[in-house]
């Protein structure tokens, strides 16, 4: 069972905190990862895009020349694929992208995402942020001092104040536990998470 350090605000060591092993000392499968992040990223597409076949296109209902005898290559409508301002050919149309991943294979991910950033040494748990007010500068001094440059924060519950404090700082995010994922954690360097925040994530995934 591994034990992390947990720090305050100012980087001072406060206590320590054992990590259960079936969360954080998973053996690392990239095809899993991979296939969990795609899932991730194909889910969010719109799938909206469309082109227009020649039955959607305005005009074209008459016969642009007779069929024979002109010399010209035979035409039946002036909106025909091969003629400029006419159809697409299997062009694309509204999609959905997302496909199925099971409850336990993301799951799985997740611990892996989460072991592969404690062996990086770059998971850090943080007794709490408190900020007297909501102002970025304050949240960015806070950042300075943990060494943070391009970290995803988790905290227990949504602080407004340290959303609205940590949203314009290049590099930072904030999310809360209940909306953690794989593409987020492998997408920062550094994992930071709130002490009842890796509570309570611990208990979940167990």
């Amino acid at each position: 069972m591994a034990t992390i350090t947990i720090y305050d605000q100012t980087k001072k060591e406060v206590g320590s905190m054992d990590l259960a092993p079936e969360v954080f000392e998973v053996p690392v499968k990239p095809e899993i990862l991979n296939l969990v992040v795609r899932a991730q990223l194909a889910a969010k597409r719109s799938g909206t895009h469309a082109t227009k076949t020649r039955a959607m296109k305005r005009g074209g209902g008459a016969k642009p020349w007779r069929q024979k005898g002109t010399g010209r290559a035979r035409a039946g409508s002036s909106r025909s694929p091969l003629w400029r301002g006419g159809g697409v050919t299997f062009g694309p149309q509204p999609r959905d992208y997302s496909f199925k991943v099971n409850k336990k294979v993301r799951r799985l991910a997740l611990k892996m995402a989460l072991t592969s950033r404690l062996s990086e040494e770059q998971l850090m748990i943080v007794k709490n942020i408190d900020l007297p007010e909501i102002k970025t500068k304050l949240f960015a001094q806070v950042a300075e001092t943990l060494g943070l440059y391009k970290a995803l924060i988790i905290v227990k519950d949504a602080d407004n104040k340290l959303l609205l404090s940590a949203r314009n700082i290049p590099g930072i995010k904030m999310i809360s536990a209940d909306q953690i994922n794989v593409y987020d954690i492998l997408r920062h360097h550094q994992v930071v998470m709130l002490e009842n925040a890796a509570q309570d994530l611990q208990e979940r995934l167990k």
